[in-house]
């Protein structure tokens, strides 16, 4: 029978931080969204305060009862390169890994005797090499490893375990779960259930298929399968591919010049293009668009957007003349712009032959792989088109970021005797 394990990072934008700063280790702690917008990530101890997810960060700086939390800027590349550490971690203790999200990771524990032995090493490595802490919970599903790892992060008696592959293990919490706390089960989903009279999940797994599948389709007759231990969902030996490549931003103050906001886009459509080349990937269409904020709408309200079939390619300087070609047709003067971005589709394997009557430009190939090798060695960016400017004042705010402990050289941590 195989058994599926669900690893979860507790707060892991948080703990993050927390590695590499001791004087965080029992503060309030919150990470800030792109331009120190709204809470994306809190600790326990923030979460007592009572500051929630989304929360505005300038609606709730000034309370006093908040004077002691820690506001931190988003870190990005930290917390990506944690997230790989956590996963090496991992592919030494079992045989096969499938990362689901950044702070998330499917486990195959099929074979393995003593499971609870092995999760609870788990958590201790990872906690011990990354000194990020975590909850492991496993199952004979992937929905059920889900419902697993949700109950061992909910109830500190578990101590960060939980063991969902007995039926009365299951049916135990099924009595008593809401069918809402089940992964892939949506809002809508759950009031029509509601409706139905189908609350828990023991009602859910009981209830009969063609009156789930009436409600939720044919996921949600899946899912029933999966909940009454029947496996649908098989771990992956390699993520899917990518169906679009996007980058937005918000800026960290108004865009009120075509020049700025040219930047901007052509900035947009470089980093774009190095994701395509990175994962081995061509774009086939690409689209711009530029808005002004909903929230000053007596400034003026315009959002505008272009889109464009082009010959797949993963080429930045072709990709920026055609994001500024697109950028020109939306651009409307006397607004202020506060957000903008380009979107790649129709993605194809690197190398793919489109036509015989379209040759492959070898040379420009050959340009962007020595510009991606010269980046990789001295820092992000170091060569790149002239069209994304130098200064780029408009950049998304991060007053509040801490230093990238593993991916910066000039801000690793130093070793010293006192």
């Amino acid at each position: 029978m195989p058994v599926f394990g669900l690893i979860d990072a507790n707060s892991f934008y948080c703990s993050c931080q927390r590695a590499f700063d001791p004087a965080l280790k029992r503060r309030p702690v919150v990470v800030l969204s792109n331009n120190d917008g709204c809470a994306i990530a809190r600790t326990k101890e923030a979460k007592a305060l009572g500051i929630k997810m989304g929360d505005a960060w300038h609606l709730i700086r000034k309370d006093r009862k908040l004077a002691g939390v820690e506001w931190l800027s988003s870190n990005y590349p930290l917390y990506a390169d944690m997230s790989r550490r956590v996963f090496e971690v991992l592919t030494d203790l079992v045989p096969r890994v499938e990362p689901y999200s950044i702070d998330e990771m499917f486990l195959d524990l099929s074979g393995i005797n003593d499971l609870e032995s092995l999760c609870v090493k788990l958590r201790q490595d990872v906690s011990q090499i990354t000194k990020i802490p975590t909850c492991v919970g496993w199952g004979p599903t992937k929905t059920i490893a889900k419902l697993a790892n949700a109950i061992a992060k909910d109830r500190p008696e578990l101590e960060g375990v939980c063991d969902l592959t007995g039926a009365g293990a299951r049916e135990r919490y099924y009595r008593n779960l809401d069918v809402g706390e089940v992964w892939g089960i949506g809002r809508r989903s759950v009031e029509k259930l509601h409706a139905s009279n189908i609350r828990t999940i023991s009602h859910y797994v009981d209830a009969d298929e063609k009156l789930i599948r009436a409600i939720s389709g044919i996921l949600g007759e899946r899912i029933q399968s999966e909940l009454r231990g029947d496996s649908c969902l098989r771990l992956s030996d390699m993520a899917p591919q990518r169906q679009g490549v996007s980058c937005t931003r918000s800026f960290g103050r108004p865009i009120t010049e075509p020049e700025e906001m040219r930047e901007a886009v052509c900035g947009f459509a470089t980093r774009a293009a190095e994701k395509l080349r990175g994962e081995g990937l061509e774009g086939g269409h690409i689209a711009v668009f530029i808005q002004t904020s909903p929230h000053a709408r007596q400034w003026g309200w315009y959002s505008g957007q272009r889109a464009l079939s082009i010959p797949a390619t993963n080429d930045t300087l072709v990709m920026v003349r055609h994001a500024t070609r697109l950028l020109r047709e939306i651009w409307r003067p006397g607004y202020r712009y506060i957000k903008a971005g380009v979107h790649l589709t129709d993605l194809s394997p690197d190398g793919a032959q489109a036509s015989l009557l379209e040759p492959r430009n070898m040379a420009a190939e050959s340009a962007m792989r020595a510009m991606d090798e010269i980046n990789q060695r001295y820092g992000k960016q170091v060569l790149r088109p002239a069209s994304i400017g130098v200064n780029r004042n408009w950049s998304p705010r991060q007053n509040m970021l801490s230093p990238r402990y593993t991916t910066k050289l000039a801000e690793i941590m130093v070793a010293g005797t006192f």
